[in-house]
């Protein structure tokens, strides 16, 4: 469900990037029917949700903004990174504050989500150029100990259905039905973008109402399958070969997938929007993944 030519690798790292300023979804409180205990358990992972994600949009807003205090969201002892542009640990992290030019960076976070112990965030941001970028964090007792991200460089114009690489909802629902929108969103990964089983790919649509920001792709079915159309005239193959990660927070589906893109060892990162038990809408990025000679890290891109 992608793209055509002209990804580059990012120079340094999408890394981090701001989370909703000041904006976080929390889990609901019980009802008047929910007993005193049950309640107090619905407040406490709610506040340990928004707290997460604060702490990312304070680290992501650093950044921009060179405070220092943000950082100690970090755990400095056990902090991995899989951006392969990124030496490990905090360190690495610090080189490439150190190589921004100052006030140079500009962050937005558009949409972030929680799934248990990962935070994950999509923006648009300037960062050593103007880029899309999708960044996961897990956390480990209250701190940040991994990163991995994918990125793209932001394109000039919107696609041909008028949209961008972000625009569109942003607020999760359905929040009692992530587990059954993972699970949708995974099968659907694996039967159509993994095992290419093309018979099934209208089942997981409500006909040609789905909204697309893929910045080369058209709304519908009938936009994917011009694309698709499109990409084989100018022999660009494209292939998913394995999912390594599906994150989730209510209707919103992040799917972390490797394969190839033209010729290229690919990350593939896409973000679904479920309604009614149905794929609604998709954004997504995806990176070249450079040879093991050019990494500054061991960690690999995905090690989920």
């Amino acid at each position: 469900m992608k793209h055509t030519a002209r990804h580059h690798r990012a120079a340094l790292m999408s890394a981090f990037v701001m989370a909703l300023s000041g904006h976080v979804s929390v889990v609901a409180a019980a009802g008047n029917a929910a007993s005193p205990a049950h309640s107090t358990q619905k407040a406490k992972v709610a506040h340990m949700t928004s707290e997460s994600k604060t702490r990312v949009a304070s680290l992501l807003k650093a950044i921009e903004t060179g405070e220092t205090a943000p950082v100690s969201a970090i755990n400095p002892n056990k902090y991995i990174q899989h951006n392969l542009a990124v030496a490990d640990g905090l360190s690495g992290f610090g080189a490439v504050l150190q190589a921004l030019p100052k006030g140079s960076a500009r962050v937005n976070t558009v949409r972030i989500f929680q799934d248990g112990d990962f935070v994950f965030a999509h923006t648009e941001y300037d960062f050593f150029g103007p880029r899309i970028g999708f960044d996961i964090f897990r956390f480990e007792d209250g701190r940040i100990v991994e990163h991995w991200d994918n990125l793209q460089p932001t394109p000039a114009a919107p696609n041909p259905s008028g949209r961008t690489m972000t625009d569109g909802p942003t607020t999760p629902g359905d929040l009692d039905r992530t587990d059954e929108n993972k699970a949708l969103v995974k099968a659907f990964v694996d039967d159509i973008l993994v095992g290419g089983k093309m018979d099934r790919l209208a089942g997981y649509f409500d006909g040609d109402h789905y909204r697309q920001h893929n910045p080369h792709i058209a709304d519908g079915l009938s936009g994917l399958g011009a694309a698709l159309q499109a990409m084989a005239k100018a022999n660009v193959t494209m292939k998913y070969t394995r999912v390594h990660k599906v994150l989730g927070e209510g209707n919103f589906v992040l799917v972390v997938s490797e394969g190839e893109f033209a010729g290229q060892p690919t990350s593939f990162y896409d973000l679904f929007r479920v309604e009614a038990g149905k794929i609604a809408e998709h954004w997504d990025t995806m990176e070249t993944i450079p040879p093991q000679s050019e990494w500054r890290n061991a960690n690999g891109k995905f090690g989920f």
